[in-house]
Order: C-alpha cells, then sequence, then structure tokens
C-alpha cells in the first residue's frame, strides 16, 4: 500500500520534507530543436507517495549527505547538487546535513532524482531564509533537470519544451497501481532509437481533457527491448490498461479499488507493486503551509 507523505517533527533540529513520485500519463514527442534536444508533450500526474528528504541545518556552511542513496555518490546526488546550488545562487553561510529516505525505484521514470532535488530546494529556501520565489525556484531546477520545475510548482501538469513549459491541469484523483520491473533502462539508446515515432501531432489540453487518443513514444520500444518490461505489463493487464512512465521500466495502470496485500504480493518474482494515489497538489506544498504556519 501507499506510504502517506506527511509533516513529520523529529527531535534535534531534524524536519522531514515528502519528495513524491510522478506519472507520465502519456509522452508524444512532436519534434525536434535546432539544440538537438526533442520537442515533448506530456501530463505528469503528481502522487502522495514518493520518498522523505530529512533535513537539519548545519551553521558552518558544510552541506553533507548522510546514509547511501542506491549507490549514487555525492557529487552526482541531485539533492546535494541542489542544495549547494541554492547556497551559492542565495550567497548563504547556513548549510545542511541531508538524507533520503528512499522509495522511489532508480531509474523507474518515476523522477524520483528530479523530486528530491525539488523538495531539497523548497526546503532548504524555507529554512534557511532565503526568499526565493517558487518561479526562481523552479529556474533553478531545470538547471539540475528538466523535470525538476514540475516538483516545484507542486502541481500536476501539461508540459511542453523539454518538459520545462508547465500548465497546471485538474486531473482526476485516482488510484494507480504501480509495477517495478527491476531493469534497467538508457534513456540514450531510447532517443536515438530509429524505431522511436518523433512527428507525433501536436495535443491540446482541450484534447487531453476530452480523451482524445494518447501514449508514451517510447512504450513499443521498451517493451519489444526489455522482456522484464513486457511481463510487467501483461501482470497489470488484468488490472486495467498498463502503460510506461517516462522512459523508465516502472509500469502503472489505473485501479478502481486499491488491489490487497496478497494481491501485490503475488507479483512477479523479482518485482515489487505498490498501490498509490493520484492528486493536483503536490504534499510538498502542504508540507510547506504546515511549517509556515507553525511558525507564524
Amino acid at each position: 500500500m501507499a506510504v502517506s507523505l506527511s509533516l513529520g517533527h523529529p527531535a534535534d533540529g531534524w524536519s522531514l520534507w515528502p519528495a513524491p513520485a510522478k506519472l507520465n500519463l502519456f509522452l508524444h514527442i512532436v519534434g525536434r530543436r535546432d539544440d538537438g534536444y526533442h520537442e515533448l508533450q506530456t501530463a505528469f500526474q503528481l502522487l502522495d507517495w514518493g520518498d522523505t528528504i530529512h533535513i537539519r541545518v548545519r551553521e558552518n556552511g558544510e552541506i553533507r549527505r548522510l546514509g547511501e542513496n542506491s549507490g549514487i555518490e555525492p557529487a552526482d546526488d541531485l539533492a546535494i547538487r541542489a542544495a549547494r546550488l541554492l547556497q551559492v545562487r542565495a550567497d548563504v553561510r547556513l548549510g545542511a546535513e541531508i538524507r533520503v529516505e528512499k522509495r522511489i525505484p532508480l531509474g523507474g521514470g518515476l523522477g524520483g532524482g528530479s523530486s528530491n532535488a525539488a523538495s531539497v530546494l523548497v526546503a532548504l529556501n524555507h529554512l534557511w531564509g532565503c526568499g526565493f520565489s517558487t518561479p526562481q525556484l523552479a529556474g533553478l531546477g531545470l538547471e539540475l533537470g528538466a523535470d525538476v520545475p514540475v516538483f516545484v510548482h507542486g502541481r500536476s501538469a501539461f508540459a511542453e519544451g523539454v518538459g520545462e513549459r508547465l500548465t497546471p491541469l485538474d486531473l482526476p484523483e485516482r488510484d494507480f497501481l504501480l509495477l517495478d520491473p527491476a531493469t534497467s533502462i538508457s534513456t540514450g539508446a531510447l532517443f536515438q532509437a530509429p524505431e522511436l515515432t518523433r512527428d507525433s501531432p501536436p495535443l491540446t489540453i482541450a484534447g487531453l481533457l476530452s480523451g482524445a487518443a494518447t501514449g508514451n513514444a517510447f512504450e513499443p520500444i521498451v517493451r519489444a527491448r526489455y522482456p522484464a518490461v513486457a511481463r510487467a505489463m501483461d501482470w497489470l493487464a488484468p488490472f486495467g490498461n498498463p502503460r510506461l512512465t517516462g522512459t523508465g521500466s516502472v509500469v502503472f495502470a489505473v485501479v478502481q479499488a486499491p488491489p490487497s496485500a496478497s494481491r501485490l504480493a503475488a507479483c512477479p518474482e523479482g518485482m515489487r507493486a505498490w498501490c498509490v494515489r493520484g492528486v493536483n497538489v503536490s504534499p510538498l506544498l502542504n508540507t510547506l503551509k504546515d511549517h509556515a504556519r507553525q511558525e507564524s
């Protein structure tokens, strides 16, 4: 079952900040830019499930990562990079200790690293008293990755460009069944695949909300090249229409009611399943409001 992302106030100066996952409800490539990047269209739905960021402010300016983060070196950890970027741009003398409590599978297409970075930016902007606006934080986030801004803004959204042009969406808040086939997928190889459809007709928001045909441009390629993903989609099919999120390996389906724990445990060997709730407003924004209210 889903782990609810709620505000916590541990002792010794620690605070907890949710870093929710996301789903790409569809993903089209509508062209290619002069700089070589692909023009995308997608709809991000945020989830009330994901990682938790533990943060404690340090007075000496040092930024430290505590614990391990799936084998990622601290210099490559987006959460640490976000803290250092904000520290420099805001000219802050304070530091922070950061620990990421991971639930989002690495490379699953659920935006775990980007969400971690966004939560650190939002949390430290508050804890350090930087005073940056949400658009300013989103601009910093874009320097770290194309998916970071949607998590900073904290709203489910229609996205264009490389994913940075966002229009908030009010989507049905539904239950989703996720299945992680524990397979590593090369995003670069997918974008270079000769069979990738790169000229889908642009979709409007009105078209999306009215039920126009959508899909994930990478799904047929992933299904053909990665047998574990194909097996995961086959297992999900009795629950609902299985879909791929982003360019990762996690697949999902809309379900009318959360399956029992025993049904989740009966997923294929070596895979993990969760039932989570789609939301329009990020748990991160709710946590920020809680902190502001308790400190006022």
